[in-house]
């Protein structure tokens, strides 16, 4: 057996064009990438059109931008027929607009490399078990969530008792609570709740996101790091606080 199909949930980040006009956007591109390089780095993007009335626009010209800027544009969400051929002779792949479509892919969350394991303590925990919470629709993982693995609650809150060391990955469609040391990723409202958030015990987190808005680790107050906070969105800036 050469392959096998199976079904994810990767982060993939979702460029919403307001504007057809490749030049316009070049120039927002370079603005960007003036003000954070470090995600400008081979990131695969997804296109959205949704909010373009522009059933022929100069899709093969706004993917030259992306590149250009390193971009790497993979599919097209949205669009008329038109758009929807012009991204299959492109290459790309194309998605339904978002009222249509059942599943959403995670917005505006560029894919980081696993940091380098630094396990300590927390390593000699088992590895944990996956819980239903009926009522809510969440999920309860009990254990350390090592580098590599990704723990997923699609229709509710993911509740952790235990660490998530870095390169783990997190993600939910409500609330993420983490009763231990947050290294890795923690990912909440992936569906775009924006009433949802993260809570941790012991903040160290490579990266937090919530309904598509993100902050890397570098751009996290250091003040915070190592002490218990709460995550949300507040005027579409992600907002950490402190809980002690």
């Amino acid at each position: 057996m050469a392959f096998t199909f199976k079904g994810g949930m990767l982060p993939m980040t979702v460029m919403e064009l307001s504007s057809a006009d490749p030049e316009r956007i070049r120039e927002q591109l370079a603005g960007k990438l003036s003000q954070s390089p470090a995600f400008f780095q081979h990131t695969p993007v997804v296109l959205s059109v949704e909010k373009v009335d522009e059933p022929h626009l100069a899709l093969e010209r706004i993917c030259a931008v992306c590149r250009a800027h390193k971009l790497l544009p993979v599919a097209v969400r949205g669009g008329a027929d038109p758009v929807k051929q012009s991204a299959w002779a492109l290459g790309l792949g194309w998605f339904p607009p978002q009222e249509e479509g059942r599943a959403r892919t995670l917005e505006s969350v560029p894919p980081v490399e696993a940091a380098p394991e630094n396990e300590d303590a927390d390593t000699e925990v088992e590895v944990g078990t996956l819980e239903a919470l009926p009522a809510q629709g969440g999920r309860i993982y009990r254990g350390t969530v090592r580098s590599g693995q990704q723990v997923t609650a699609p229709d509710g809150d993911l509740v952790v008792v235990g660490s998530v060391n870095a390169g783990a990955e997190l993600l939910a469609a409500g609330n993420v609570h983490v009763y231990g040391a947050l290294r890795g990723r923690a990912l909440a409202g992936i569906h775009g709740d924006h009433k949802a958030g993260i809570f941790c015990r012991e903040l160290h987190a490579e990266l937090l996101s919530v309904a598509g808005s993100y902050k890397r680790l570098e751009d996290i107050d250091p003040q915070l790091l190592g002490g218990s906070v709460q995550v949300a969105l507040e005027d579409d800036q992600l907002s950490i606080q402190s809980l002690a």
